[in-house]
């Protein structure tokens, strides 16, 4: 008697699970505000790296709303009713959660809820791995390695036509290899990333500064149950192996983040991008490379039309241009859909200020697979092309080939780390400008290749009297300051200067001009009365401009 009950209560608990993740839906809920009690809270030290703020400073980025983070009494409150909360985001002020019709019914009556939305049907969290769409499986590599040129400071190994094609050797041998710049890459996992040894540079140096799931948060990226995806992309920048493979930015910064969820494709998957590519902003990333598109999904219902791809439309995609307003330059996979069916980019690939990449050969031909545009609003992407067909890649079992616009990617987010980092005074926009312009089809883009292969040798070439005068280091002490500063000139200057001290609003809050003769420091005096936070300091001279960071007190 005690069997049947013990088994009928377990039924019954098997049941009522089944009729709960059958009742559920994913919900998009939107906040009405950040909260009364954040409104004073305008200091971005709470909320921001040092290096994000600096990134915003250099760039003339305010500081808003929008990165203040999601109330955390409302999410309370929606947890407290039974939802289950599966991402936030800080930047459209919103929660995505799964819950029952009774617990959407609890929540959706607080007052500070603006609106709630169905996102999909059913539970959001996939318990299997798939391997990553074809064309991308990778294969062994057979044949010759190519040798090192005598004036190379890397030996490329397998690595040398994809480097050769963009002219990507000139800046490593100019000395950037991508020192001082950070990449987040967001991907589906980085399966044995820790242990192979092609990134054992990047650990040495302590050049990997974190990684983080958005899928299952506080999951182990690395693990053996992960994609490896994300691990083969990582290679075409980090990894570091001469004479077998050396990637375009092997002395950057990178940060690994999870927002895949290579076991299905749901739409929720759009809303761990925009979170990763928040959490990319807040530790300061320059640069975030995404091998990942959305189209269509598992559930029919949620899929995108090609009316969507128009830039404004999709969640990552505004997410992805947001990621570019604050300063990131934001490099993504143009799509593996060109030979049929979808033919046309994906998202986020369609964003205005997205750098989007198609693959060709290693010939320079268009791979036949990589996606075309135009965006259905009619611009033109993607905008350039890499090889992404028979790219070198390492995988946790090897050095190999594969193909895919998610290498060729990478290999430009990587060379493009290096150009910003030759060229620090430009801001994101600039810098994909300068790339475009001296591109192999800057004259005649279209919508196969865009501007075409990079030539990362004349886009430094086209700059380098600009760069020589510009951005200069700024000593200035003490930092933090209360009232008296000293600026201190690492040459002496001559002849007219301003100076401006911006706050993180953009507004400039103090001003003054003189005409120097062979200056090496001056002092400004009454800044007591500035408000605490932090301001860009800017000297300009005649050939000249300086620039530091000043913490007030």
């Amino acid at each position: 008697m005690k069997k049947y009950l013990l088994l009928s209560i377990v039924l019954f608990f098997i049941s009522a699970t089944f009729a709960q993740q059958h009742d559920s839906q994913t919900y998009v809920v939107y906040f009405r505000d950040k909260g009364e009690n954040m409104k004073d809270r305008n200091d971005p030290s709470f909320y921001l790296s040092a290096k994000a703020v600096e990134r915003r400073l250099r760039q003339k980025i305010s500081f808003d709303q929008s990165d203040l983070p999601v109330n955390q009494m409302y999410v309370q409150k929606i947890a407290e009713s039974g939802a289950k909360i599966r991402t936030l985001s800080r930047w459209f002020n919103l929660a995505v959660v799964e819950a029952t019709k009774n617990d959407k019914a609890a929540f959706s009556t607080f007052p500070f809820i603006a609106s709630v939305q169905v996102l999909a049907q059913g539970n959001v969290i996939s318990g299997c791995a798939k391997p990553f769409s074809v064309p991308e499986k990778i294969e062994p590599h057979v044949g010759k390695m190519h040798k090192k040129s005598d004036s190379d400071i890397y030996d490329y190994g397998l690595a040398y036509n994809q480097i050769y094609q963009i002219n990507g050797q000139f800046l490593h041998n100019q000395g950037y290899s991508g020192n001082g710049m950070t990449i987040a890459v967001i991907d589906a996992g980085f399966n044995s990333a820790d242990i192979m040894p092609c990134f054992d540079s990047l650990r040495a140096n302590n050049q990997i500064l974190g990684t983080r799931d958005f899928v299952l948060p506080g999951n182990n990226v690395y693990g053996l149950d992960m994609n490896a995806h994300g691990t083969s992309v990582l290679s075409t920048m980090g990894a570091y192996e001469n004479g077998q493979m050396v990637g375009t930015a092997p002395k950057a910064d990178y940060w690994l983040l999870r927002s895949e969820d290579a076991g299905s494709e749901k739409i929720i998957e759009e809303y761990y991008w925009v979170s990763a590519a928040e959490y990319a902003d807040s530790i300061g990333a320059d640069l975030i490379n995404s091998s990942l598109g959305y189209t269509t999904f598992n559930d029919s219902t949620t899929n995108h039309t090609y009316a969507d791809m128009d830039g404004n439309t999709t969640i990552v995609t505004k997410g992805a241009d947001k990621a570019a307003e604050k300063g990131i330059l934001v490099v993504n996979s143009a799509g593996n859909s060109g030979g049929g069916g979808w033919w046309y980019i994906g998202a986020p690939a369609d964003g205005d200020s997205v750098f989007s990449i198609g693959a060709v050969d290693a010939d320079g031909i268009r791979a036949g697979f990589s996606s075309v545009g135009p965006t259905s609003d009619g611009r033109i992407k993607p905008t350039v092309a890499a090889q992404g067909q028979g790219t070198a890649v390492y995988s946790p079992w090897g050095l190999g080939n594969s193909s895919g616009t998610s290498f060729s990617s990478p290999i430009t987010c990587g060379m493009t780390a290096c150009f910003w980092q030759s060229q620090p005074s430009l801001n994101n926009m600039q810098v994909i400008e300068a790339i475009k312009a001296t591109a192999s089809q800057a004259n005649q883009p279209d919508s196969l290749l865009g501007w075409g292969i990079p030539n990362y040798q004349a886009a430094f070439t086209s700059l380098s009297v600009h760069s020589q005068a510009v951005d200069k280091a700024l000593i200035a002490y003490p930092n933090p300051v209360d009232d008296k500063l000293t600026l201190g000139f690492p040459v002496s200057i001559h002849g007219n200067y301003s100076i401006d001290i911006v706050n993180l609003q953009g507004k400039v809050v103090f001003s003054q001009t003189g005409i120097a003769v062979s200056l090496l420091s001056l002092q400004l005096d009454n800044l007591g009365n500035f408000l605490s936070g932090i301001y860009l300091v800017k000297v300009v001279t005649e050939s000249t401009t300086y620039s530091a960071r000043i913490v007030k007190i």
